[in-house]
């Protein structure tokens, strides 16, 4: 594996995918297909880049760094089926890409990947399959059960509105410079979404914002509801009412949430 052209950002937590043998494992997990619309977050140096540009039909790439500019432009010579957007993913309209993405495929910058795949679930409604690399703990959080130290709000907002379909160990040694972490490829393809999932997603985020308080407190700390009126609701999913967040399965959210209305 070749050094980098470029030195990678600390501020930006850069770490180049520079082993090319992973390409295969990300498009199997991706299910690429030569119709696809690819929304790419940070395609850095653009080694995956080119490997979803030889395989489908359009890749929206989204890179914070303009520096990357001139090596991107190099690597991309040729492929006149890659945009590149230079910003930052959570302020850029994603929506307004088109043709829309039906993928969303990349190594995602570990302080941005929660939010992006969190805030992509309802925003994104034309994404129907995800593959992304993360941070190992991250990826632990997406796929974490109830009554776990993992388990929390994401998990029970990507359960709702997804189910997983691939899950790759990735080594440190994959990237430049070799990050302290262990990461993973993960994949999962898109649910319907529950009904008033805007107001799931709020309870939900308000539950596990107080993860040692009981329930029914945190969701009347949030000012969302009355204590009463949760332990009613608990009541009515029958589950007591000193339970906390971190007990209930993702359904259960739904169904308090329905509950509470």
């Amino acid at each position: 594996m070749s050094r980098p052209p470029v030195a990678p950002n600390r501020e930006l937590g850069q770490h180049f995918l520079v082993d090319e043998n992973l390409l295969g494992v990300i498009g199997r997990l991706a299910e690429l297909d030569q119709a696809d619309v690819v929304l790419e977050i940070g395609p850095g140096l653009g080694v995956l880049t080119v490997y979803l540009a030889d395989r489908v039909a359009r890749v929206h790439a989204v890179e914070i760094d303009r520096g990357l500019q001139p090596h991107l432009q190099a690597r991309l010579a040729g492929h006149d089926n890659v945009s590149v957007v230079y910003g930052d993913a959570l302020n850029v309209d994603l929506v307004a890409f088109d043709p829309a993405p039906d993928k969303l495929v990349a190594n995602l910058p570990y302080q941005i990947a929660t939010p992006i795949v969190v805030e992509s679930l309802d925003r994104l409604p034309t994404v129907q399959l995800w593959c992304v690399m993360v941070q190992r703990e991250v990826a632990d959080r997406f796929v974490a059960q109830p009554s776990t130290k993992a388990y929390g709000a994401v998990s029970v907002l990507l359960q709702l509105s997804a189910e997983r379909t691939g899950f790759h160990p990735v080594s440190p040694e994959v990237f430049r410079p070799r990050p302290n972490v262990d990461s993973a490829l993960v994949a999962f393809r898109r649910l319907s979404l529950p009904r008033d999932y805007a107001r799931i997603k709020e309870v939900v985020g308000a539950a596990f914002a107080h993860r040692r308080k009981t329930l029914a407190n945190s969701l009347s700390t949030a000012g969302l509801v009355r204590r009463d009126d949760v332990f009613r609701a608990l009541e009515q999913i029958e589950r007591p009412p000193n339970v906390r967040a971190e007990e209930l399965a993702p359904p259960e959210f739904a169904a308090l949430t329905a509950a509470l209305a």
